[in-house]
């Protein structure tokens, strides 16, 4: 199986996302050309203490090896000791002003070769946001484009993929969504290859009309001290799920990717304090009440 062609879309997409967050930003991101030692390598595209990005990165990524590590392995066994390729795109944009939210989306595709046997591929990918003070039109307008990447192929997938999105960021030990989610889809091979890699591709496709919108409508709100402290503090959550449960981490960490790479999901400034709530009735208990609880938005 040939990945060239996989590998130019990704590079393409990365930079489509750089130029136009570039265009946003109004500062340049710096791009380190990487190697792995095991096989492959990638561009890593970072912004931090830009004019609207706090701390953004958009990763390019190409690894291969002889050996799968323990969290690809885990629910596919039959993959031990296949020769492997994964490449993807994946980003994540903390912005400095409170309202506007946090993103991440990722588009991957995984292929495994055995001598003897046809190679088992699927892709994967998403996008989910993450808000620190809710609003209603910004949750619908970024669930009306997950929803319009995907009904070409089947108005199944959305309900599907939204559901699955719900339950994959999900913090078992706080009860509680990381966001208003989104969709996310993993080892999809579900449509013949060609219809299953536009799906895929149309996902990665339509995350700048999802999020840019959004980031422009809330960049220039007037915020204190008081926005920054509880941005801060949910900060905290998605520090939790990244490190504890985040597939992606847990892969690149074990098959040793670049670290750097890697954890560059993790924002600047993060809070966390002993059993805090919000004042009840607060746009911060609001949050919470109204925002992050998996409800359906389209």
């Amino acid at each position: 199986m040939n990945t060239y062609q996989i590998k130019q879309y990704l590079l393409d997409l990365q930079n489509r996302i750089v130029n136009s967050l570039e265009s946003i930003d109004g500062k340049q991101f710096r791009r380190d050309i990487w190697e792995r030692p095991g096989g492959g390598g990638g561009v890593s595209a970072l912004v931090e203490e830009g004019g609207v990005f706090e701390r953004g990165g958009v990763n390019f990524s190409h690894v291969m090896g002889t050996g799968l590590p323990p969290s690809a392995t885990a629910h596919r066994p039959e993959l031990a000791g296949r020769n492997f390729e994964a490449l993807g795109v994946s980003l994540v944009l903390h912005p400095r002003n409170p309202y506007a939210p946090t993103v991440h989306m990722n588009v991957r595709f995984f292929v495994a070769f055995h001598p003897e046997l046809p190679p088992v591929w699927w892709f994967g990918g998403g996008m989910d946001l993450t808000p620190y003070y809710g609003f209603v039109e910004d949750a619908e307008h970024f669930h009306r484009q997950c929803k319009a990447a995907l009904d070409p192929f089947g108005n199944q997938y959305y309900s599907e993929f939204k559901k699955w999105c719900d339950e994959y960021f999900f913090l078992k030990h706080r009860q509680e969504p990381r966001g208003v989610g989104g969709i996310f889809f993993d080892d999809f091979n579900d449509l013949p290859f060609e219809q299953a890699q536009a799906l895929w591709q149309s996902v990665g496709d339509h995350f700048l009309p999802a999020y840019t919108l959004l980031v422009e409508r809330r960049k220039g709100l007037p915020y204190g001290e008081r926005e920054r402290d509880f941005q801060a503090f949910r900060r905290g959550r998605y520090v939790e799920f990244n490190l504890v449960y985040d597939r992606g981490t847990l892969f690149g960490l074990q098959s040793g990717g670049r670290t750097e790479s890697i954890l560059m999901s993790l924002p600047p400034i993060v809070r966390w304090r002993y059993d805090w709530h919000p004042e009840p009735g607060s746009r911060e208990d609001a949050l919470l009440r109204d925002f992050i609880n998996g409800r359906d938005w389209v």
